[in-house]
């Protein structure tokens, strides 16, 4: 999976669904050997996916691999992708929470437009001075 691939379904976004998620999964590209090992060099598909469940889980590799031990790699897609969906959906409904709230997104910018400003312009002015143009 990756964000500069062209294809839709090399990317998972953080407003996609749980079944985009899943269908994403089922389609992403591992080789024929159903085992799970993490071997970035000679496995990249299968340790993506190891990568990825280690991203959204803390867990690390090695321990994913001993915990999916006996899982096919069909199988194994499955329990990523819903260690995904779990960890975007609080992410995906926030987003859209937000996205229905244009008030509120206008007032953060404006606050966070004037306290840059109330912290730029003693700098703004020291280097100003030190320049000459003040």
């Amino acid at each position: 999976m990756s964000k500069s691939d062209p294809q839709q379904l090399a990317t998972v976004r953080l407003t996609d669904t749980p079944e985009e998620i899943v269908l994403k999964f089922r389609k992403a590209v591992t080789d024929c050997t159903s085992e799970v090992t993490y071997d970035p060099e000679n496995r990249p598909g299968v340790s993506n996916l190891v990568a990825i469940h280690s991203a959204v889980t803390g867990h690390a590799p090695e321990e994913l691999v001993l915990q999916s031990r006996g899982l096919e790699t069909a199988q194994y897609k499955m329990v990523v992708a819903e260690a995904v969906v779990t960890a975007l959906t609080p992410i995906r409904e926030e987003i859209h929470r937000l996205r229905g709230e244009a008030g509120y997104l206008t007032q953060v910018l404006d606050h966070g437009a004037h306290r840059a400003r109330e912290i730029a312009a003693p700098v703004y002015d020291a280097v100003s001075r030190m320049v000459g143009l003040r």
